[in-house]
């Protein structure tokens, strides 16, 4: 008889453990990837600001006889601009590759309208995406207009700020959605423990009762919190990374490919599924240390 409800027990330890770190994965899980999308959306948010582009133009006077001193000096231009502040690339465009644009823009394969280079030679620029800030832009432009042999600079600063202002945006409301999940996983993993302590409030009296110090006490309940934490973040991760590898196989795109931020990703995950585990563990046993013998059948 006392085998078979030792072997009850053991059986409702077993249920209370892989529940409790079901729940943790599946918390961690969507905590993970509302982490994943705000990485990958910060970075893609990065890509889009660095495509609008400024254009920078040289003088459009141009006389051949000169044409190694200009071409040396615009080299010289271009090696300023490379080096400032707010440039994240820049990329030169000679009198015949902007010609040779300007054909394939118009459907014009022959030379006749193009005797010569009529076009100046210009640098493409792509900003850094924090001088993308509509309150930045202007000292970026100003910047770009300082460096002499720059006539004239073009950019499409009303399309700029729109795009800059979306994205922000939606970079917020992804931000708030992942505070949400974050406090989701807080409540959830917390009740999880809390009945897992509660099936074991007799227990936990019984060891005062008889002497047992509260750190005592705590400690196996701590240690059981740890491993819990850690295994359900694990499979929470495989669960996630698993389903990420899926889905970029699926579109050809890696996303984001700088490691060191899935790294902390992971650290983050890991580190919050102990400590939820453990602060929940330790708050829900204090809670029946403190209380009396009586209370524990009104919890």
């Amino acid at each position: 008889m006392a085998k078979s409800v030792d072997e009850f027990n053991k059986k409702r330890l077993r249920s209370s453990n892989i529940t409790v770190v079901i729940s943790i994965a599946l918390v961690l899980f969507l905590l993970g990837l509302m982490g994943l999308i705000l990485i990958n959306a910060q970075k893609y948010s990065d890509y889009i600001k660095e495509q609008l582009v400024v254009n920078a133009y040289f003088a459009e006077n141009y006389n051949a006889k000169d044409s190694v001193k200009i071409a040396k000096m615009e080299a010289e231009v271009f090696k300023e601009i490379q080096t400032l502040a707010p440039v994240k690339k820049a990329t030169y465009i000679s009198r015949e590759m902007a010609s040779q644009e300007a054909k394939k823009s118009m459907g014009i394969d022959t030379d006749a309208l193009f005797e010569e280079n009529i076009f100046p030679s210009s640098i493409e620029i792509a900003l850094k995406p924090e001088y993308v800030d509509p309150a930045k832009i202007d000292e970026a432009l100003k910047a770009i207009k300082a460096v002499p042999g720059i006539a004239e600079v073009k950019n499409d600063s009303t399309l700029m700020v729109d795009v800059y202002n979306n994205l922000s945006r939606i970079l917020k409301w992804i931000l708030g959605f992942s505070i949400l999940f974050l406090i989701l996983a807080v409540v959830l993993i917390n009740n999880s423990i809390r009945l897992k302590i509660f099936s074991k409030r007799f227990i936990i009296k019984t060891m005062q009762l008889v002497g047992a110090k509260r750190r005592f006490i705590l400690k196996p309940f701590i240690i059981e919190a740890v491993v819990l934490g850690a295994i359900g973040s694990l499979i929470g991760l495989l669960a996630l990374f698993g389903l990420w590898y899926y889905f970029t196989n699926q579109i050809g795109s890696a996303f984001v490919q700088d490691n060191n931020q899935y790294f902390w990703l992971v650290l983050l995950v890991i580190g919050v599924g102990i400590f939820i585990t453990v602060l929940s563990t330790v708050v829900a046993t204090w809670r029946f240390l403190r209380s009396n013998v009586d209370d524990l059948y009104y919890s």
